[in-house]
């Protein structure tokens, strides 16, 4: 089975979505006239505008812009950020962190219509408002059959599937920091999960409004005290992740080389993985928000593309080669980890234990608020009990487990889930610009 899954991914992601995603990105760019770098002041004033401005309470009616934008980004900065980057680093060199940014620049598009298409393909379901991919593939596309896979793969892939995995993460990062066992973990994480889901997304939105920028601050900086500490390399570093994306050999040191065409291929799908551009997970929170124009919230998408993979995932990057931390032979969370230990000393292991709980829990959240979307699409409002009780069964399961096989499965449903979203995003893309055209008379 593990073979087989193993080849099945390797189809997906190494030869068929990575150019799926990208693809669309630079087709969104170019149809929405570089609207990333056009409209770049529309996006800061939507966002920051908002931050300052009363949300009030999530309703039946939806949440506020920056609440949509907040869940968002609980669910795309994760695991990832951390564990990732330091991946896409070891495998195909510090260059690939070059070729992460190119895919967030086209991902930006990508996002900017999906979440335009949410805005304008929402339903009301059991008196509350709710939408998503499934949404404008039943309702814009017509398309039954894509709408129910694309509910199923989602509810699979990151309701229950990813969530073990999340779960797993901070179990082993509260063991290795605080000597708590993995099981413990389990159940604590459980519960504190459980309190939130039981509030519906009135409880989502103030959780993940109040966490993500607190999570972010703290994140940044102790992350800052690391690289102002190591100011001299941070030019160098800037250097070699350019000179890497494109030399024959892209990685130095203790890390294996690599090829050009290795950096740019983890480069990207490390990058789209992270921001989740395409993926189809995002649109559910932006597809709720509480906008006068479908394209504010499109602008506002771009930013949480920005947010995670050009400010974290860079941070992330960068404190990985100022520390020289990746060329010491390690990857994954392993490798930031000993970035941070090098950089901030004992003190360094409890802080990625922290951020990684903050981290991973947030995207808990932001992926149990996705698949309930995708269940209330096919069950209505009488499937949610059943479905937030499985996905707390699973996050308990998830601590205690090895999570290779697990992140295998969530790689394929990960992988089936974009499918049909992209088909929508490229099939939809008229109505996207014409959305924006609309937006652009007045703006």
């Amino acid at each position: 089975m593990e073979k087989i899954i193993d080849s099945i991914n390797s189809i997906l992601w190494d030869y068929l979505l990575i150019y799926l995603l990208m693809g669309t990105g630079i087709y969104y760019t170019i149809r929405l006239k570089f609207i990333q770098i056009r409209r770049f002041a529309d996006i800061n004033r939507h966002v920051f505008g908002n931050v300052f401005r009363k949300s009030g309470k999530a309703d039946q009616d939806g949440m506020s812009s920056f609440q949509a934008l907040a869940t968002s980004v609980a669910a795309q900065v994760g695991t990832g950020n951390l564990a990732g980057v330091a991946t896409a680093i070891a495998s195909g060199g510090p260059g690939a962190v070059f070729w992460m940014w190119v895919s967030a620049f086209f991902g930006m598009g990508t996002i900017f219509g999906e979440a335009v298409l949410a805005q304008k393909y929402v339903d009301r379901i059991d008196g509350e408002i709710t939408g998503g991919p499934a949404y404008y593939l039943r309702d814009g596309l017509k398309s039954k059959f894509l709408s129910v896979f694309f509910a199923i793969a989602i509810i699979i892939a990151l309701g229950f599937v990813g969530n073990m995995v999340q779960s797993n993460s901070i179990a082993v990062a509260l063991n290795s920091a605080f000597n708590i066992p993995n099981w413990i973990g389990g159940v604590l994480t459980a519960i504190f999960a459980a309190l939130i889901f039981i509030g519906g997304m009135g409880r989502i939105a103030s959780f993940t409004e109040l966490v993500v920028p607190f999570m972010a601050i703290l994140y940044i900086a102790g992350s800052l005290v690391i690289l102002v500490a190591n100011y001299t390399q941070l030019i160098p570093a800037f250097r070699t992740i350019l000179s890497s994306a494109f030399s024959i050999r892209a990685a130095a040191g203790g890390v294996i080389g690599a090829t050009v065409k290795e950096a740019v291929r983890f480069g990207i799908a490390r990058g789209l993985f992270s921001n989740e551009a395409g993926m189809g997970s995002t649109p559910h929170a932006h597809a709720v928000a509480k906008v006068e124009h479908p394209a504010e919230q499109g602008l506002v998408a771009i930013f949480g593309v920005i947010f995670d993979t050009l400010v974290i995932c860079s941070i992330t990057a960068l404190i990985n080669i100022v520390t020289g931390s990746h060329t010491l032979g390690l990857t994954g969370i392993e490798m930031t980890q000993k970035a941070f230990n090098l950089g901030l000393g004992n003190f360094g292991t409890g802080f990625i234990a922290i951020s990684l709980f903050f981290f991973a829990f947030s995207t808990i959240i932001g992926w149990y608020y996705f698949g309930e979307s995708n269940i209330r699409f096919l069950f209505g409002r009488k499937g949610i009990n059943i479905y937030r009780i499985l996905v707390l069964v699973f996050i308990v399961i998830g601590s205690t487990l090895a999570v290779d096989m697990v992140w295998k499965i969530a790689d394929l449903f990960n992988g089936l889930m974009v499918i049909p979203n992209i088909i929508g995003l490229l099939i939809l893309s008229p109505k996207v610009i014409a959305v924006l055209a609309d937006y652009e008379k007045s703006n």
